[in-house]
């Protein structure tokens, strides 16, 4: 049993105590003005309202502890010479986590303009929550951060991600009170159960309890002490309780806390490591108890605020036109002492950096913080071993994501030693036909084992929980400190990490404007068991919107392939894995699919996008023509496939033009897309004038969305997925969503003009087919035989 000791006086000697509260005091000041103060950062003159920002947009209530911890955590690197990452999870902390980086000089090796000095200093406040400057949260512009702090729910997640196969690495992770009561952070605490103690670092929860959110208080806070402490202890973690208001008592508590902590971890790995231990550990966290708001204001206008919800945001909210508030802003600042803080010139006194490390030891200069300066190639296989001959399209098939599989096998066994990829997925990694990875590696799982079971693997690389929040937050916070890997679950689930995605989409594009941060692998996901072929799970599993809401995001960010066989799944999956500071999404099937494309001929389809092929279609090279049909993913390329050969047989006199979409961007237009085609490459591809008949894997209106601007957007008729599912056969939900080779031979019918009337007789054959599908289909629970053994013919 791991328990802090009572009697905490004699841990830290006077002095230290002295220097530790120095760079606390240091750091609240610090934070207080940067919410507050445009100028006289010093406070050199009395405070006037003209010193004072004009909108107030600051959260000091969750500052004074980060600031805490940010300080004792300096204290324990420095005097371990420990390599750390602090992942900062309450909202809006973004004081705190400058003000430390500031005092230990590494915000200014980032931003010189913003020096150490007085002047540095009112840059720093000036440029909070401020037009051009920085924001209230800690962001990507934020030294030593790798998490977006504006959205609450992933700190844990990400701090699993990154500790994993960084053996050296401690990091810990700042959990807020409000935060733990999310979904997303209630599950991560499962994360122990699959940190290897062996061949990952060390992840150090710190559970702040400052008792409110916004305007409630916490459910965590409120709990008895005992009973969090079972709560706590139920989840795998011994905890450590720290609490109190009195500065000299915390600081000693705190210190004790984190070197019993510490000492704790090493035990655990040493027995893991050197000692041949399987036994899962119970690793150590914190559980601070501390005011919220504390060393703030404790009345404002006669109403309580230290330690209530009211010093959520801002304290003091009427400072420019109270002069009461202005009086009572002035004295809280200089409570903190500045002039024993900083000497003249605004620098940090020596007793207020004596806590703090140097070099890449600093909180904000570590390169675990920065993944792209730690990442290597992956050693990828030439796709020539895993390719499927294609000697001509259409007469073999192959299950595309199983084919990848061994792919993906033979990569985990290159990274054996660099152990820098990981697969992640909500326990799908087999039902996804990615099984052969478990040839090279095994899925990470710390508790018992039974004989049952299979392929778990107390040091395996292949993650699976069933929280595709987790997963998600796994896979980021790997990302993000360097490594790569990719994302592999069911189609429709993806919308489940929605938000998630949503913030680091908006990271990377922000990274990108910041010349300091090295890029880092792409997010890449594979969504596979897809809406077209989830006929046995039904209607709940049938969602292809995951893409819709990632192309509503920041273009040079987000790409999403649809690649139609084997071969360009393939080729695609090289690309992405390859691929730095992208979110992509791959949408192929798992089902025995008809191979098209040989390898060569799929590496030149993907380099372009979209393309004809001609093999498909029936031009001569003279006329124009008659009709375009588009296809865009595995299902609808072979129902248009499907379409254009009854086509040829009845109609054989028509044009057709077969036209193959794998990256979805090429239908935007170039200036609002880096992948968008020129007006004069769509129009070549697709025509300005003639019906273009596309079958779309998802939902059809994006297609129009993407496409709208076109010449030809008015000749553009899409078949998509239409919110019509059941639990049927494969060919019964094309039918019922109108996608069906028949239904694209009438559409071409009804839309090329001068057809309508000549081709009435091809119609009805068409309609016919539809009508003797929807008998047999229930009648006997299988698709037709033309349709289950439908081939390209030759």
């Amino acid at each position: 049993m791991l328990d802090a000791p009572e009697k905490t006086a004699g841990w830290l000697s006077d002095d230290e105590v002295r220097s530790l509260d120095a760079h606390w005091r240091a750091a609240n000041y610090l934070a207080v003005g940067q919410i507050y103060l445009m100028a006289n950062p010093l406070l050199t003159e009395p405070l006037r309202p003209e010193h004072v920002k004009p909108r107030l947009l600051g959260h000091w209530g969750t500052t004074p502890g980060l600031n805490l911890v940010y300080t004792h955590l300096n204290r324990v690197i420095k005097g371990r010479d420990q390599d750390a990452l602090c992942v900062w999870g309450p909202g809006h902390g973004g004081p705190a986590v400058l003000a430390g980086s500031w005092l230990e000089g590494s915000y200014s090796d980032t931003y010189p303009d913003v020096s150490r000095d007085a002047e540095g200093m009112g840059r720093l406040f000036k440029q909070f929550s401020f037009p051009g400057g920085v924001p209230s949260h800690v962001a990507p512009e934020t030294p030593g951060s790798i998490h977006e702090g504006g959205e609450l729910g992933y700190s844990l997640s990400h701090a699993y991600g990154a500790a994993l196969d960084h053996p050296d690495l401690l990091v810990a992770c700042v959990v807020g009170d409000g935060e733990a009561e999310t979904g997303p952070l209630a599950t991560s605490w499962h994360s122990n159960k699959f940190l290897d103690p062996v061949h990952d670092g060390a992840v150090l929860p710190i559970l702040h309890l400052n008792g409110y959110k916004i305007a409630n208080p916490t459910v965590l806070a409120r709990l008895p002490e005992a009973e969090l402490d079972d709560l706590l202890r139920g989840y795998g973690h011994t905890p450590l309780h720290v609490a109190g208001d009195d500065p000299d008592t915390v600081h000693r508590a705190l210190a004790q806390a984190m070197d019993t902590a510490l000492d704790h971890i090493a035990l655990i790995q040493r027995a893991a490591r050197h000692e041949g231990s399987t036994e899962r550990p119970h690793w150590p966290m914190i559980v601070l108890r501390t005011p919220k708001g504390w060393t703030g204001p404790a009345e404002v206008d006669s109403l309580p605020v230290e330690g209530t919800w009211r010093s959520h945001q801002v304290p003091l909210a009427e400072v420019r036109e109270n002069p009461k508030h202005l009086r009572q802003l002035e004295s809280w600042m200089r409570s903190y002492g500045p002039r024993e803080l900083f000497d003249e010139q605004g620098r940090p006194r020596p007793e207020v950096l004596a806590c703090v490390p140097v070099g890449a030891r600093r909180l904000g200069s570590t390169p675990y913080a920065n993944g792209g300066l730690m990442l290597r190639e992956l050693p990828l296989p030439p796709l020539e071993r895993y390719a499927v001959p294609v000697e001509e399209p259409g007469r073999a098939t192959h299950e595309p994501t199983r084919v990848l599989g061994g792919l993906l096998e033979e990569l985990m066994r290159a990274t054996a030693d660099s152990r820098n990829f990981r697969l992640v997925g909500a326990d799908e990694t087999a039902s996804n036909r990615l099984g052969a990875v478990y040839g090279a590696t095994g899925k990470a799982w710390q508790e018992q084992q039974l004989p049952v079971d299979e392929d778990l693997d107390r040091h395996g690389r292949v993650m699976e929980i069933l929280s595709e929040h987790t997963c998600q937050g796994w896979l980021e916070g790997y990302l993000l400190t360097g490594r790569h890997g990719l994302f592999a679950t069911y189609e429709a689930f993806a919308h489940i990490v929605d938000s998630m995605v949503n913030q680091h989409i908006k990271w990377l594009r922000i990274t990108r404007g910041l010349p300091w941060r090295a890029s880092i692998a792409s997010l890449n996901y594979l969504l596979t068991s897809h809406v077209w072929r989830q006929d046995h799970n039904g209607f709940s599993h049938q969602d292809p919107g995951f893409v819709d809401h990632i192309l509503n995001k920041s273009p040079e960010a987000v790409r999403v392939y649809l690649p139609p066989d084997t071969n360009t799944l393939l080729s695609i999956a090289d690309h992405v894995l390859r691929s730095r500071d992208y979110v992509n999404v791959v949408i192929a099937g798992k089902q025995p699919c008809f191979d098209w494309l040989t390898l060569d001929e799929a590496n030149a389809h993907c380099a372009r996008g979209a393309g004809i092929w001609h093999w498909a279609g029936n031009e001569d090279g003279i006329r124009e023509p008659d009709v375009v049909m588009a296809a865009a993913g595995d299902v609808p390329t072979q129902e248009t496939l499907a379409a254009v050969q009854l086509l040829r047989t009845h109609l054989p006199e028509l044009v057709v033009r077969m036209v193959n979409v794998v990256d979805l961007a090429r239908l935007l237009p170039q200036e609002e897309h880096p992948h968008g085609m020129t007006e004069r490459d769509y129009d070549a591809l697709f025509t300005r004038d003639k019906p273009v008949i596309f079958a779309y894997h998802g939902y059809p209106w994006l297609i129009h969305r993407l496409a709208y601007r076109r010449t030809g957007h008015q000749h553009l008729h899409v078949r998509g997925y239409k919110e019509i599912g059941t639990t049927t056969t494969p060919f019964d939900m094309v039918v019922r969503n109108d996608l069906d080779r028949y239904r694209l031979v009438m559409d071409v019918i009804d839309r090329v003009p001068g057809l309508a009337v000549r081709a009435a007789p091809v119609r009805q054959l068409m309609e016919d087919a539809r009508l003797r599908h929807h008998v047999w289909v229930r009648g006997h629970g299988r698709d037709l035989p033309e349709v289950a053994d439908w081939s390209w013919a030759h």
